[in-house]
């Protein structure tokens, strides 16, 4: 029974990759990409990283139901969109081509230009008798809590700047995509194609930006930069023990997939 295990633990941890293939590949922003990726006061602020999990959307990857409804409104459809795409095709968090994305700021204003308004709570009233009517004890529409904001500023990945990462699987890119809450016009262009090599269990070093949702069972993390973000968080500099593929100069842990964490655990 022993052997038969020890046999076990040795085809798996020889086993081949999922993908035969990955492309580097570099995203140039035409038009300034904004994420809410933090929000502070009235600031929401675009971290210096695309997620993967934008990525695999603006790619035709995953698809999501514009109109959502009854249980499912409000609800994050990650799970359903990405878990098809199991041993199909992955791609990774992308990174700044410079390694220091430069950025901009730009203020919005939501308020009403109508000869009157008031603020309420978090909401522009425009109806000037609707005040009479909240002084009678009525809560018109208008005057009812809103969780939209009306002013702020905005920090956005500004125009020109270059991402790097890699795309696992076979899957033709599209020459552009559409990226952010804003739809910014993202041209993507193939650098380089590589084999993917199968590394044995050891200690390493990965370079590239990784989703902390999609890491494999058993790996051990050693050190690493968290990116704090919606909706997984990010590992830049990671060093762990484990298996790993090697792309070009690029190191990963192994069988990464979309979901990792929550399919192993049962979700």
């Amino acid at each position: 029974m022993s052997e038969q295990l020890s046999w076990l633990d040795e085809t798996e941890s020889t086993a081949k990759p999922f993908f035969k293939t990955a492309k580097l590949i570099e995203l140039w922003c035409a038009e300034p990409v904004f994420f809410a990726s933090r929000e502070l006061s009235d600031t929401y602020y675009t971290e210096g990283v695309i997620g993967n999990y934008a990525l695999a959307y603006a790619f035709g990857w995953a698809r999501s139901p514009y109109r959502l409804t009854g249980q499912d409104t409000g609800r994050p459809r990650y799970l359903e969109d990405l878990t098809p795409l199991h041993q199909e095709c992955y791609v990774l968090p992308a990174w700044s081509a410079t390694g220091s994305p430069t950025f901009r700021f730009e203020r919005f204003n939501a308020l009403s230009d109508a000869y009157w308004y008031a603020m309420t709570n978090n909401r522009v009233a425009t109806a000037r008798e609707d005040v009479v009517r909240v002084r009678q004890g009525e809560k018109p529409n208008t005057f009812r809590p809103s969780n939209y904001p009306q002013t702020g500023r905005l920090r956005m990945i500004e125009r020109g700047n270059r991402f790097h990462t890699l795309v696992f699987g076979d899957r033709e890119l599209p020459e552009y995509i559409r990226l952010g809450k804003f739809m910014s016009k993202v041209r993507v262009d193939i650098l380089e194609h590589q084999s993917i090599v199968q590394r044995p269990t050891d200690r390493y070093t990965s370079q590239a930006c990784l989703s902390t949702a999609d890491l494999p069972p058993g790996i051990n993390l050693l050190s690493f930069d968290l990116i704090s973000m919606p909706p997984t968080s990010l590992l830049k500099n990671l060093s762990f023990e484990g298996e790993a593929w090697q792309i070009g100069s690029y190191i990963v842990p192994a069988n990464l997939q979309f979901c990792s964490g929550a399919n192993r655990n049962g979700v």
